[in-house]
């Protein structure tokens, strides 16, 4: 007999059973932590849990609130209906789903038979993940050429690669954070998001940062995910000092021997811009350091939005595109 309720198990056997480190029972701690109400379903086979679904809801206007469904499996027919329920008791306009579910024929139809809409991304489509199962050897061997004489030419000139996850270390790669965005142009969030994430997710082992430094100065930071027997690079920084000596390029290479020692299978770099970019693309720049790694881009099969209240979905629709035009112009005024 199949149920869907909301999860009663602890977080051990919920986390055995997440996707991805979205779907953790600690990055839903974190988002409770920022205000969130967060809900986590399970789909139980007897008294055995075989899959599950966490989410939360977000207000951005009066009572009205926004579902966000990052990262989880496909949930099929019996799971949206359950969700949609649950959208309906929180007033929700509507709620995104974006599953960690790679792209294959006869999803799109699915998703449409669903009833689902497709929808703006917050998630990218794509992301470029690297084999850790393979020798070390080999996957060096695989590196752009380009890509391999960076790596030599840092450790050359004494560039230093170590985990540090002390509060001094931190404190160093949130400040380079603020300092890249800002340079680049690019939406941030605060010190106080990453500071809680931090203290979520670091005790639970799942963050670890990486730092590169030459002669006492951090040159380049990595704040990585390792969450079940995957790696993950959601944040990266630098400086533009000595940029000459190419630390970022030894620091992803130290990660991927980082997360060999950690057991993990793969590494995914965090999204990824679609296939053969065109050079002005806005985020060409970090495509481009990342395919020097040889990756493999993973498509996966998109945004789609569960559309509760059409009416005051398409209104939303326009409001959030003055919003983003809004912060994307004080992240450059800043």
């Amino acid at each position: 007999m199949i149920k869907i309720v909301e999860i009663t198990e602890s977080k051990e056997v919920y986390n055995k059973l997440a996707t991805h480190p979205l779907q953790s029972w600690e990055w839903g701690e974190f988002k409770k932590s920022q205000g969130h109400k967060v809900l986590r379903l399970g789909l139980y086979e007897g008294k055995n849990l075989k899959e599950v679904f966490q989410f939360s809801f977000h207000p951005p206007l009066l009572s009205l609130t926004i579902g966000y469904l990052p990262k989880s499996i496909l949930p099929n027919k019996e799971v949206l209906e359950k969700i949609r329920e649950i959208c309906k008791e929180n007033r929700a306009i509507f709620i995104k789903i974006e599953p960690n579910t790679e792209l294959s024929s006869g999803k799109v139809s699915e998703f449409q038979r669903l009833g689902l809409t497709k929808g703006k991304p917050l998630f990218t489509k794509y992301t470029s993940v690297i084999d850790l199962t393979k020798p070390e050897e080999e996957i060096f061997k695989n590196l752009k050429s380009k890509t391999r004489y960076n790596i030599r030419l840092a450790q050359k000139n004494g560039v230093k690669v170590q985990e540090d996850n002390s509060n001094k270390a931190f404190v160093k790669y949130l400040n380079l954070v603020l300092e890249t965005t800002k340079r680049q142009g690019f939406y941030a969030h605060d010190k106080k998001y990453h500071r809680d994430q931090w203290k979520i997710l670091r005790p639970a082992g799942i963050s670890h940062l990486l730092t590169a430094t030459f002669e006492g100065k951090t040159l380049a930071s990595f704040l990585l995910f390792k969450f079940n027997d995957i790696l993950y690079y959601p944040y990266g920084a630098s400086t533009r000092e000595h940029k000459e000596l190419m630390a970022p390029t030894l620091l992803m290479w130290e990660a991927i021997k980082f997360g060999k020692r950690m057991g993990c299978k793969s590494f995914d770099l965090w999204g990824d811009i679609e296939p053969n970019p065109p050079a002005n693309h806005p985020y060409f720049g970090f495509h481009r350091f990342k395919e020097g790694f040889s990756p493999k881009l993973v498509e996966f099969v998109g945004s789609y939005d569960l559309v509760i209240n059409p009416t005051l979905y398409q209104i939303y629709q326009l409001i959030d595109k003055i919003r983003w035009g809004i912060l994307r112009l004080k992240s450059k005024l800043s």
